[in-house]
């Protein structure tokens, strides 16, 4: 693919001065990650990225809804349930690869959004204010 096909660091999204890198939503034919170096994050590859992370995002929402409907079939064999396995598997390494690619584009912040974010072993349970 043209554009910069660079391996950076995973989590390293910042390159140079105003430089950014972008984990694109697709791999190289050897099955690496593909990454974007741009001073713009709305140029041509990136509005491509943008269209295929939408698409896959969309699939995945379409194949889950398939899958619960023919989990809800009582005579359902193992070939169509290997079958659409598989395609789950694909579409979540997918949609983690867009999740992954998006949180490494969010900008840092000093400090967390409340008491409960800086305590992740805390359980949703114990927020404050919310009583039982």
């Amino acid at each position: 693919m043209t554009g910069h096909d660079v391996r950076a660091p995973v989590g390293s999204t910042r390159v140079g001065r105003g430089s950014s890198v972008r984990l694109l939503p697709w791999s190289t034919p050897e099955g690496k990650p593909c990454y974007l170096v741009t001073d713009d994050g709305d140029g041509y590859l990136s509005r491509i990225a943008d269209v295929r992370e939408s698409t896959q995002l969309d699939m995945a929402d379409q194949l889950l809804g398939h899958a619960r409907a023919l989990l809800s079939e009582p005579k359902v064999d193992a070939r169509e349930l290997r079958f659409v396995a598989a395609r789950l598997v694909e579409s979540l390494h997918d949609t983690l690869r867009v999740a992954r690619s998006r949180g490494e584009r969010l900008p840092c912040r000093a400090e967390p959004l409340d008491r409960h974010e800086s305590n992740p072993d805390r359980r949703d349970d114990e927020r404050p204010g919310e009583g039982r």
